[in-house]
C-alpha cells in the first residue's frame, strides 16, 4: 500500500533484527548551498517488530502531531532534564542523594521511550530492581533492591512521569495508576529499627583506640557533640571556635541551622587535631581525608563508607549500628547525666516546644558547657 506523499514511510531494515521495521516521518527540508540541493528531514519514530505495528505509529503520529523530540525522549534522557530543574529546588544533598541511589536500579528502563512506558514495566522493575556492587569486599555481587529502595523507585517516577505530563512528552502518569503492593510495605515496616546507642564496653573500645585506629576520633567527636552525619562533615573551620571552644553549624531543621554547641572538655585534643590537619591541607571543612581516591572532601555516603569500615569491619560491633548512633549515644548519655532537657534539644537542634524556654529564654553557652561537661 502507497502511504499518502507527506505522510512518512515504512521500511524494513537489513540484517536479523527483533524490530526490522522503522517509521520515519518527514518534518521537511534542508538546504545545502554547497550543492545547490535539498534534503528531505526524516527523523525516525522509532522501530517495530511487525510493519503493521510501524503503520500504527504513523497513523498515531498525524493524529495528533507532537514535538518528534519529545516522542524519541527517552527514560533517561527524561531522567536528566527533570533532574536539572528539580534538584535546584532540594534544600540539602541527601534528597538528591536518595534519589541518584534509586535511578542506579532503574537501569533496565534507561533507553525506553518515555511514550511507552506503562505501569506494567514499573512494577517489574521494582520486584527484580538490583545493582552491582562496585567496591568493598562485596564487589562484584548483585544487590537486590530493598523495601525502602522499592519505594524510592516508585516516587522517582511519580515525580519524573509529572513533569513529562506536565510537557506534554505523555498524556498518562503510569507511575500514579497504582500503589505499592501491601508486601513491600509490610516489608519495609519489617525493616524498621530505631537507632541503637553505643553501650560502655563499645565506647571504652573507641577510647582506647582513639590514637590507633583512623577514623575512631570522627566517631567520637559526633558522638560527644551530638551532630548529624550530614552535619558533622559540613562543618568549616570558620565555624569552628578553639579560643572559646564550641562550634556553630548545624542544617535540615529551623531548630538545628546554625546552633551553639560547646566543645566538651574530653575531645579538646582530637578537634584541634582535626582542625590543625584541615589547617595544614588548605581544606575549608574540619573533616577530611587526604588518602581518598575521591577528593578529600566527606560526603555522607563517604562518611558511612569509613564508619562502617570501624564499626562492623574492624572492631565486629553490633552489625545494626549506623552513622546515626553516635548522635542517639550523645542524647542518651546526656539525659542519664541530668543535663538540664532544655539545654539537649538546643545543643541536639530539636524543637523546643514551651513558647517561654524557646522564646524568650537566653541561654548561654556558658551555661550550657557547664551541663554538657556531666557527661563523664
Amino acid at each position: 500500500m502507497k502511504l499518502p506523499n507527506g505522510y512518512g514511510s515504512v521500511t524494513k531494515l537489513s540484517g536479523k533484527r527483533r524490530k526490522p521495521f522503522i517509521a520515519r516521518i518527514t518534518t521537511g527540508w534542508e538546504y545545502n548551498e554547497e550543492t545547490d540541493t535539498f534534503k528531505q528531514l526524516r527523523p525516525s519514530i522509532g522501530t517495530f517488530a511487525k510493519r503493521e505495528e510501524a503503520l500504527h505509529a504513523l497513523d498515531e503520529y498525524h493524529q495528533d502531531p507532537y514535538d518528534i523530540k519529545k516522542w524519541c525522549t527517552t527514560v533517561e534522557q527524561l531522567y536528566c532534564m527533570w533532574t536539572q530543574k528539580y534538584f535546584e529546588k532540594l534544600k540539602s544533598d541527601s534528597s538528591s542523594r536518595t534519589i541518584m541511589a534509586a535511578w542506579k536500579y532503574c537501569k533496565p528502563l534507561y533507553n525506553i521511550r518515555v511514550r511507552d512506558l506503562r505501569a506494567y514495566h514499573i512494577k517489574d522493575l521494582m520486584d527484580t530492581a538490583y545493582v552491582i556492587k562496585d567496591r568493598g569486599k562485596d564487589k562484584g555481587e548483585k544487590i537486590m533492591a530493598s523495601p525502602g529502595t522499592k519505594a524510592r523507585i516508585k516516587s522517582l517516577f511519580n515525580l519524573m512521569l509529572d513533569y513529562a505530563l506536565e510537557y506534554e512528552v505523555v498524556k498518562t502518569n503510569y507511575a500514579r495508576t497504582f500503589d505499592i503492593s501491601d508486601e513491600i510495605i509490610e516489608e519495609k515496616e519489617a525493616q524498621k529499627r530505631s537507632h541503637i546507642i553505643f553501650k560502655p564496653d563499645e565506647r571504652e573500645i573507641l577510647w582506647t583506640n582513639v590514637n590507633s585506629v583512623k577514623f575512631v576520633d570522627w566517631i567520637i567527636i559526633q558522638m560527644y557533640m551530638g551532630w548529624r552525619p550530614q552535619e558533622l562533615i559540613k562543618i568549616r573551620l570558620t565555624e569552628v571556635n578553639l579560643d572559646n571552644w564550641y562550634i556553630k553549624s548545624g542544617m535540615k531543621t529551623p531548630a538545628g541551622k546554625q546552633r551553639t554547641v560547646p566543645i566538651h572538655s574530653r575531645i579538646k585534643e582530637l578537634v584541634q587535631k582535626n582542625y590543625d590537619e584541615a589547617v595544614s591541607l588548605g581544606s575549608e571543612f574540619l573533616f577530611n581525608d587526604p588518602t581518598s581516591r575521591n577528593g578529600m572532601k566527606m560526603t555522607y555516603d563517604k562518611y558511612a563508607y569509613r564508619f562502617n569500615a570501624v564499626i562492623l569491619e574492624h572492631f565486629k560491633m553490633n552489625p545494626d549500628h549506623r552513622p546515626h548512633d553516635p548522635r542517639t549515644t550523645f542524647i542518651t548519655m546526656a539525659k542519664r547525666a541530668g543535663v538540664d532537657e532544655y539545654a539537649i534539644k538546643r545543643m541536639a537542634g530539636h524543637k523546643i516546644q514551651d513558647i517561654t524556654e524557646g522564646t524568650y529564654t537566653d541561654r548561654d553557652i556558658e551555661w550550657m558547657r557547664e551541663d554538657l561537661e556531666k557527661i563523664p
